[in-house]
């Protein structure tokens, strides 16, 4: 499968609305995101058909309503995000990222279990490939 193309904020507004209602018309994405952004809805219509044209949304005809969709998973967007983020910020290493997360941020004590149970889990699945 291909990469996710890089998104801007506005894309990825859209693209969580898209994934919360599963499909909307541009003024449902535009009342979505006006308390947040107060974009003009022409703005939200150009977005959605250039993101159309890179392929990050979909629509079908309702009359004269183009209702969109997304044509990108949210999870493929995050693993290709922090891919992305990763590469540039920290070359690569995903050691480097988990470190600058836990220096920089409060993590609380519920957070670091479940950090700890995701690494013992990560162990067991290395070790049981390793095996194999």
């Amino acid at each position: 499968m291909s990469k996710t193309p890089q998104l801007g904020n506005l894309q990825l507004a859209i693209l969580r609305v898209l994934w919360a209602h599963g499909e909307a018309t541009a003024g449902d994405v535009h009342a979505a995101l006006q308390p947040e952004r107060g974009l003009a809805p022409t703005t939200i219509a150009t977005m959605l058909k250039k993101m159309e044209a890179r392929g990050l949304v979909a629509h079908r005809e309702d009359g004269r309503r183009f209702i969109y969709r997304s044509a990108v998973s949210e999870e493929n967007v995050t693993r290709d995000m922090v891919a992305d983020l990763t590469d540039r910020l920290f070359g690569g290493r995903v050691t480097e990222l988990v470190n600058h997360l836990i220096a920089e941020h409060d993590i609380d004590r519920a957070e670091l279990a479940e950090l700890n149970r995701l690494i013992a889990q990560a162990e067991r699945q290395s070790k049981r490939r390793e095996r194999s």
